[in-house]
């Protein structure tokens, strides 16, 4: 009986199980992961509005390990030999015949000052973080932004910032008290979004215009300090700071042969197939792979490259060559509490559909109708 290992619990590993489990080969699978949960961050941009508590995005995953037989090998991976036919873990070396890599990404955390702003991506607990922050504080300037990894041009999350930066618009002007805060986004980019596509860029700040909100675009950040944010073309006070830098690889990767981009992740093809190294796959944050310049790092991209990483290896397993490919197509609702303005990007059609009530209960509906699949 093969063996495969799948290391980490976010997207791109759960939809990996599931196709390989629909393949009905019979295999044996581990998955290492410190924690038995699935964190639904997508769902982190309603926790401090308390539209979402931390406990509904924590999804308990040892029932979804029963029902597809998974081992769950409690760990940190640390790092490889044997060419990625043994993973070594905080808690001893796992042996695979093939090895499909899901543990996401990691902040550049390298600007000055950067631990004066909350990186909301992080996780839950930055979200809290946020939401305590906004109910103690009376007025002030509220600052929100992000860059990117300039060595990768995907590796970055801005969709989510935009989110924040509406979603609090709505709920200070929900409160009564909007008129005490001035917010501000900034980015290094001249038009934030454009990944997105040229129409969303369009919306996005004629959106920020309507709102009140003040932009800062075009000038490259320098520092962060208690108060300010300072960027090559000025300076500008900030009470709160809520920045999302860009992404590189896990720090455990330096401890391995994986082939490296330029930016930091695991260099992948088409088929999701690290390169040089047989019957091992990566997926999600974790890689670079060819493709347009936007194509996003986002949990349905993810999910993508999961299901063309999986059934690659059953392939290979069954001595056929691989041969699926993701598709790549960047699909989201930017949601501000209330309203959410739909996004979809593929290599011939960018849609960009205005804010509506629609929208909005469709992101929670589909939160609900993807977690269904776990809980």
């Amino acid at each position: 009986m093969k063996r495969v290992t799948v290391v980490g619990s976010g997207f791109a590993a759960l939809t990996a199980i599931r196709k390989l489990r629909s393949s009905g080969m019979e295999m044996e699978i581990t998955l290492v992961a410190p924690k038995a949960e699935f964190h639904y961050l997508p769902g982190i941009i309603w926790i401090p509005s308390g539209i979402r508590q931390p406990e509904d995005l924590i999804v308990p995953l040892n029932p979804f390990f029963q029902r597809m037989r998974v081992k769950h090998h409690a760990a940190e991976a640390i790092g490889l030999k044997d060419g990625g036919r043994t993973l070594i873990t905080s808690d001893g070396e796992i042996e695979n015949d093939g090895l499909i890599l899901c543990s996401g990404g990691r902040f550049i955390k390298k600007l000055p000052g950067i631990e004066n702003a909350i990186t909301p991506c992080e996780g839950i607990d930055a979200a809290v973080r946020i939401r305590e922050r906004l109910k103690a504080m009376q007025g002030g300037t509220i600052a929100i932004g992000f860059a990117g990894n300039p060595k990768e041009p995907s590796a970055m999350r801005g969709g989510p910032m935009f989110e924040f930066l509406f979603g609090i618009d709505r709920q200070l002007r929900l409160e009564k008290r909007r008129d005490k805060f001035n917010l501000i986004f900034f980015t290094p980019a001249e038009n934030p979004g454009q990944r997105l596509g040229p129409k969303a860029v369009e919306g996005l700040v004629r959106e920020m215009k309507l709102r009140d909100i003040e932009t800062h675009l075009g000038q490259k950040m320098k520092q962060f300090t208690t108060t300010n944010v300072i960027t090559e073309g000025g300076a500008f006070h900030a009470d709160l700071i809520l920045f999302m830098p860009g992404m590189t690889g896990n720090l455990w990767f330096d401890n391995t042969e994986l082939p490296r981009s330029s930016g930091g992740l695991i260099k992948a093809d088409l088929q999701c197939r690290v390169e040089g190294m047989p019957q091992v796959y990566v997926a999600g944050d974790s890689g670079s792979f060819p493709g347009p310049e936007w194509m996003p790092k986002q949990a349905h991209m993810a999910d993508l490259q999961a299901e063309a990483a999986a059934a690659n290896l059953v392939a290979e397993f069954k001595g056929h060559e691989p041969t699926q490919t993701f598709k790549v197509e960047l699909v989201c609702i930017i949601d501000s509490q209330t309203t959410g303005m739909l996004v979809a990007r593929t290599q011939k059609h960018n849609i960009v559909m205005p804010s509506m009530r629609l929208f909005h209960w469709l992101k929670r509906f589909f939160e609900w109708w993807y977690l269904r699949k776990y809980r």
